[in-house]
């Protein structure tokens, strides 16, 4: 992106959204492994890889000579990938020789410990304080329209339709704040990306905008249970003499 590739022993190149939290530009001097790297490059992420000097360099300071941590190999042929990773295990037996599809599925939120029921109690800690804002919030409208949910029983407004209209009310305040939190989603990007660099990059996957906006109407409508059934047995009375 920026910059060129390794010329010297002692150049470094980093991806974007390393230099972007460090706020590093071409021509720096980085600290790294005790030792002075000049920024010649900065590079595209998704790399595998966030930081990158010469291997014979960094093998010497970390006293690692002639070793490996990886190998990345490239068939002629992507057909051929499996077939050249069976006849490497059997040539190599005990090593951890995948194609890249294995590899990089090792990095989904199911093979991290734990994430995946975090992110689970995380949602159902947002659905019961929804549903818990959801139902004081209309509660509170019942209380507030009491002398005006009396003045429609009075002149003939059904139970149905009372409920209609909270229920109406509730769905549309559910839709308006899905959408406002997937408005907040981008603002939140640009936050981390610009005003708060970090390495932490948020992907946006659609498909998780109607199941998010499912949860939040049938916790908005749980929540308006309670609230639209009291405005249903309010004595039209009592309703219409409520201060």
């Amino acid at each position: 992106m920026k910059g060129g590739p390794l010329v010297d022993d002692n150049d470094v190149i980093v991806d974007e959204y390393y230099a972007q939290q460090k706020n590093l530009h071409l021509g720096d001097t980085l600290n790294l492994v005790n030792h002075d790297w000049k920024l010649v490059g900065i590079f595209e992420s998704g790399k595998l890889s966030r930081i990158c000097v010469k291997l014979r360099i960094l093998q010497g300071l970390t006293g690692n000579q002639g070793r490996l941590s990886q190998i990345f190999l490239r068939v002629d042929n992507p057909n051929n990938a499996q077939a050249a990773v069976d006849a490497l295990r059997v040539k190599y037996h005990g090593y951890q020789i995948y194609t890249m599809e294995e590899f990089t599925s090792m990095l989904s939120i199911s093979n991290v410990g734990m994430l995946k029921s975090f992110i689970g109690v995380v949602i159902g800690v947002a659905v019961i304080v929804g549903f818990i804002v959801v139902f004081m919030a209309m509660y509170t409208a019942v209380l507030e329209r009491t002398r005006e949910i009396g003045i429609l029983k009075a002149v003939g407004g059904s139970s149905g339709l009372i409920l209609n209209i909270l229920f109406r009310e509730t769905l549309l305040l559910a839709l308006l704040g899905s959408a406002v939190g997937i408005l907040l989603t981008y603002g939140t990007q640009w936050l981390m990306k610009h005003a708060v660099p970090a390495s932490l990059v948020q992907e946006t996957v659609y498909g998780w905008w109607p199941i998010a906006t499912g949860i939040a109407v049938v916790g908005a409508l749980l929540g308006a249970i309670v609230p639209g059934v009291k405005a249903v047995k309010q004595d039209v009375t009592e309703a219409l003499s409520y201060e």
